[in-house]
């Protein structure tokens, strides 16, 4: 498994407040978020243990997905759902998404 596995765990298991918040306002919202989240996890785990393109697909659509959870936030925080992401939390997904993308280049 990648390094990084871990560490989108973390992320996960920071967004769990940010979920409950947006689903008292907004269940559609937070229901698309917890997919986004769960699919980077699910497709980086996948990923580390496929070949070829089908790794370099998993890891474009785990890169995809983390993309949409930090639109799911930074769309909650539009509507007033949520305030200003802790830094913790910002900088989990700055490493996961700069790993991923890193992923995705491949070597060179």
């Amino acid at each position: 498994m990648l390094r990084i596995y871990p560490v989108i765990i973390e992320m996960i298991e920071s967004l769990r407040p940010l979920l409950a918040e947006i689903e008292r306002r907004d269940c559609d919202l937070a229901r698309q978020m917890r997919r986004a989240a769960s699919s980077v996890a699910l497709n980086v785990a996948e990923g580390a243990y496929s070949r070829g393109r089908n790794r370099t697909a998993r890891y474009h659509t785990a890169l995809g997905s983390m993309q949409e959870t930090r639109a799911c936030l930074d769309v909650a925080a539009a509507f007033g759902y949520l305030g200003a992401l802790d830094e913790q939390t910002t900088q989990r997904m700055a490493q996961v998404t700069g790993t991923l993308v890193r992923l995705v280049r491949g070597p060179g």
